[in-house]
């Protein structure tokens, strides 16, 4: 199990809040633990079922915990560029986009995804970092802008090669839902529920994410997990299997010290129009190191051996010095070895460069690899369906 499911001491003193769907994972055997304020399944059969369950089949996930958020107002689209990246004004109605919250210095704040909706710009932004997020974006836009926190939705992801089977057999709407690709999105229903559906997720997988109101979360889920093809599956099996197919997690692979170019997210930056204007935080910084490499860089890592490395352990040079650490880490089930994500000098960040990682005292070897450590299987438009 991967260190970014662990809790530190404090949140587990504090009071969890409770997902709609909380009541439906403990029938179905959820093991709940904390995670970003909430309590959250980390698992129902186990990680390793699980997680290759999803790579063959198709996982019900509960992402409920994340902050879903609708933004309106004359003048979004240049509000919302002086604090992301992106490209906001280019992104058309049904359109997905990843981004990132930057700080002033060009570190990241969080991740993001945005969507363009009629009536604003719908955006899902990570459980453990949504009232810092919310509070940065009302104190950053102008007052034009309207920002109305979603609560009374829940966010459930289902991912794998047979999710689209599944789904199709309960959802209606304006169009087919196989006319969704990856990160597009639509307005449909499922069994008669308001739902929003975008093709994307968190696994490396084809998949989908459902916005639906919380009271109906019940429903969709049952419906779902009725099916041959679909099991819940907990926050073990959703970060290793995020992490196989190199997907950072915010807290861990990213934080306010990284910036996008540091955290190999050079296409976050990647709109022309965005980067001549460089009127997004951090411009300056970000785009000297898009130009010149950044002093440290994060790359994927096959260890050595059956032991996994976790987050904490240490890049070592040859004199024995720390000049890197890894932050995420894990045995991968799909590709039955240890990896790990780190950040190390752009010396050492080359594929095939060896490096030599010590995690409480006890030395490994390891290798710089290309990831994902497994290919992606997005459904893109102009691709097989």
């Amino acid at each position: 199990m991967s260190d970014a499911i662990e809790t530190p001491e404090a949140e587990i003193a504090e009071e969890l809040a409770l997902l709609p769907l909380d009541a439906w994972h403990r029938t179905r055997g959820g093991r709940m633990v904390p995670f970003a304020g909430y309590e959250m399944p980390v698992q129902y059969e186990g990680i390793m079922a699980e997680h290759l369950w999803v790579r063959e089949h198709a996982g019900l996930f509960d992402v409920s915990h994340m902050g879903q958020l609708l933004l309106s107002g004359e003048g979004l689209d240049e509000a919302l560029e002086t604090l992301i990246p992106a490209d906001v004004k280019g992104v058309v109605i049904g359109q997905q986009k990843y981004s990132l919250l930057l700080a002033e210095n060009g570190g990241i704040l969080d991740d993001l995804m945005f969507s363009r909706w009629p009536g604003g710009i719908y955006m899902v932004v990570n459980g453990a970092c949504k009232w810092d997020d919310i509070a940065h974006l009302r104190e950053h836009l102008p007052d034009e802008i309207t920002l109305n926190h979603l609560d009374d939705r829940a966010l459930l992801a289902l991912q794998g090669p047979k999710a689209f089977e599944a789904l199709k057999r309960h959802t209606t709407g304006e169009y087919p839902l196989d006319a969704l690709v990856f990160m597009k999105g639509g307005l449909f229903q499922i069994a008669g529920v308001d739902a929003y559906i975008s093709r994307s997720g968190y696994t490396g997988e084809d998949g989908f994410e459902i916005s639906i109101p919380a009271d109906a979360a019940a429903k969709v889920a049952d419906l779902l997990c009725g099916e041959p093809e679909v099991k819940p599956i907990g926050l073990g099996a959703r970060d290793s299997l995020r992490l196989e197919a190199d997907l950072p997690l915010y807290g861990h692979d990213l934080d306010t010290d990284t910036t996008p170019i540091m955290a190999a997210l050079n296409f976050a930056v990647a709109s022309k129009r965005r980067r001549a204007e460089a009127n997004f935080p951090g411009a300056e910084r970000i785009l000297l190191e898009r130009e010149n490499g950044p002093i440290q860089r994060r790359v994927g890592l096959i260890v050595e051996g059956r032991q996994p490395v976790r987050e904490g352990a240490l890049v070592l040079d040859d004199e024995s010095n720390e000049v890197g650490r890894v932050t995420s880490g894990g045995f991968a089930p799909t590709a039955q070895k240890p990896i790990a994500m780190a950040y190390v000098p752009l010396a050492l960040a080359e594929v095939g460069t060896r490096v030599t990682l010590s995690q409480r005292g006890k030395i490994h070897h390891g290798e710089v690899v290309p990831m994902p450590f497994v290919p992606h299987k997005y459904v893109r438009e102009g691709g097989p369906k």
